[in-house]
């Protein structure tokens, strides 16, 4: 028998079972106390803020006739539609115009460089002072954008907000222009990572363009692109900023989307309870999709 089999039969038999492995050992004494003493205001906080309130929402959204009652109510349909247009339009129109931009900017040219750096501008922005210079610009006749359509067309242009697909529209556009430039720094950094031999070899099997984005590109970026695009739906389900200050919901309410929905009927209506309901009636799509998110985060290895 080898030495090293001895030593290995000695372990299993000598102390009837495998040694631990080095790092794992269990805290005890001192060592526990000091990491309970770190943990427990950081469990607290959680409890507190996240635990306890989101608990709290479960219970009081809990009585089935809540939601028998939110979905009689006029608006609750209508709005569920409207949450479907602004997330799957806003996200698919947000992440594809991202991916085709990181590319552009890949270009080594020293203006390029310069209009990325006035690019991500909107990102930087706050999003309360971005949605409310939009709202002033397309206000009616008194904004920006109609102000320039009758001075250089002689034309008049719509009142944006008294028109229920305008109005969605509007806050379509503004969330994709505040949220897009942070998506594409995303996927531009994804893209220095590509190795450059490997476009090298594609362009001398004559793979230029189009087709090197179609069979090289994206398909090295699909998992971040698919990851990206989980997390961005999951924010933008959650949005109230941007409905809120822009449209307003109107006209009417036609407008509104979950998240405003629910602030209705909390403090305007004066119903807290159907307005949770409205909140927490995106759970059923909210949790396939983090359960989604996080399956794809738990890979193996790192993958672009």
């Amino acid at each position: 028998m080898s030495s090293a089999q001895q030593l290995t039969a000695a372990g299993l038999v000598g102390f009837g079972r495998p040694r631990r492995p080095p790092g794992r050992r269990h805290l005890r004494g001192s060592d526990f106390r000091w990491a309970i003493a770190f943990i427990a205001p950081y469990a607290a906080v959680f409890v507190a803020f996240i635990i306890y309130p989101f608990g709290y929402a479960l219970w009081t959204a809990s009585r089935p006739s809540l939601y028998a009652d939110l979905i009689a109510d006029r608006l609750y349909l209508p709005t569920l539609v409207n949450t479907l247009l602004f997330v799957g339009i806003g996200v698919n129109v947000k992440m594809f115009l991202a991916l085709l931009l990181s590319g552009f900017f890949m270009r080594r040219r020293w203006w390029i460089k310069a209009l990325l750096a006035v690019y991500i501008l909107p990102w930087a922005l706050a999003a309360a002072q971005a949605c409310v210079s939009f709202h002033w610009m397309l206000i009616g006749e008194q904004g920006l954008v109609d102000g320039v359509l009758s001075a250089l067309f002689g034309i008049d242009g719509p009142i944006w907000f008294n028109d229920p697909w305008l109005g969605l529209g509007s806050n379509i556009v503004v969330y994709i222009w505040k949220w897009m430039p942070f998506w594409t720094v995303i996927f531009l950094a994804a893209r220095m990572r590509i190795p450059r031999d490997i476009y090298d070899s594609a362009e001398v099997d004559g793979a230029t363009g189009t087709r090197r984005f179609v069979h090289i590109t994206f398909p090295l970026l699909a998992n971040l692109y698919l990851v990206c695009t989980l997390l961005s739906t999951l924010w933008m389900v959650g949005d109230f900023t941007t409905v809120y200050l822009v449209s307003g919901g109107g006209p009417a309410g036609s407008t509104e989307v979950l998240a405003t929905l629910g602030f209705h009927y909390a403090f305007d209506a004066a119903k807290p309870a159907l307005g949770v309901a409205a909140v927490i009636s995106a759970l059923p799509v909210l949790i396939p999709i983090a359960i989604l998110l996080m399956r794809r985060l738990q890979t193996s290895e790192a993958q672009l």
